[in-house]
């Protein structure tokens, strides 16, 4: 049970990268690689704030307005000086890396001994169960502070996804949406559809900051090279989600994206458990993405071949 509410968790924290990579790459068609050092700017701002005693929800924040910024440098040099959109996200990731490192100081750092948000979300935990260290879940006993932390996260989670929804809905988020779809349109109606690339970008990369930022909260540490491979994470869980929500109205696929993260954690956390080696993880991950590709057209396919041996019978 432990181990399911730790994945929960951590599936939680990761749906805003899941978030973050649906707006780039379902609203605008956006191939960006800017996520994997966007998340571990936002946790190496977090992690170095917290470590010098700043209050760690304003780190958090901060962390979202990094990751801002680090978008809007993608759009600006992929808009502005019309280099390709691959390229200038390989060009900003590449030179966050540096960046994380300065900010760092060093390649890692700890924070377990830090006021986090974690620690405070664990520090209610009296005031939910009385003061009882553990509490019966089913029958099985798990830590108290782990269900508070693994609700907050969900509390979290929904905040951003309800206003992502909300967001999307506003004049700003339909022309952004109508950007992606059909640019050309949207642009004869008068809208700086290089002005909505670079906000769309700079949201998507804040967001992702923010889920690197609690990720490094919830772990304890910071460390350079915690980026590598959340690219194909944030793309599991959104492909993932459209395999399981079949409406694609933007309030389902937001529910979808989450439910992807979800059950993607899940998924790696089941493996593990079974005995497979940690230092394969990366490996389970690609495997369980080449799946959530091929399974949507292998269904459609089985269904269009029952179909047709349907209307020849």
């Amino acid at each position: 049970m432990t181990l399911l509410i730790g994945s929960l968790t951590i599936g939680l924290i990761l749906a805003l990268l899941a978030l973050g990579v649906f707006i780039s790459f379902r609203i605008f068609n956006f191939p960006d690689i800017t996520v994997e050092g966007s998340v571990t700017f936002g946790a190496s701002i977090a992690a170095a704030l917290i470590a010098t005693g700043w209050n760690p929800l304003f780190a958090t924040v901060l962390a979202f307005f990094g990751g801002m910024l680090a978008g809007a440098v993608t759009g600006i040099l992929h808009t502005k000086f019309k280099i390709n959109g691959l390229l200038a996200g390989i060009l900003v990731m590449t030179s966050l890396y540096s960046i994380n490192l300065h900010v760092m100081g060093k390649s890692n750092i700890p924070l377990m001994s830090g006021v986090t948000l974690i620690s405070w979300f664990e520090g209610w935990t009296p005031a939910f169960f009385g003061g009882t260290a553990e509490v019966n879940v089913l029958g099985w006993m798990v830590n108290g502070a782990d269900i508070i932390v693994m609700f907050c996260m969900f509390i979290i989670t929904i905040f951003f996804g309800i206003l992502l929804f909300w967001f999307f809905r506003t004049d700003i988020g339909t022309a952004m949406r109508a950007t992606g779809n059909n640019p050309q349109m949207i642009r004869a109606l008068g809208v700086n559809t290089q002005a909505m690339i670079i906000l769309g970008l700079a949201l998507s990369n804040g967001m992702i900051a923010v889920s690197g930022a609690l990720l490094a909260q919830y772990q304890g540490f910071a460390d350079v090279q915690m980026g590598i491979g959340m690219l194909v994470w944030g793309l599991a869980s959104v492909i993932i989600g459209e395999a399981l929500i079949t409406k694609k109205t933007l309030g389902f696929i937001i529910t979808g994206a989450i439910m992807g993260s979800l059950l993607f954690r899940l998924l790696v956390a089941i493996a593990l458990r079974w005995g497979m080696n940690p230092n394969d993880l990366k490996l389970i991950t690609a495997v369980f993405v080449f799946i959530a590709l091929i399974l949507p057209g292998f269904i459609e396919k089985t269904k269009k071949t029952k179909l047709s041996v349907n209307i020849k019978m």
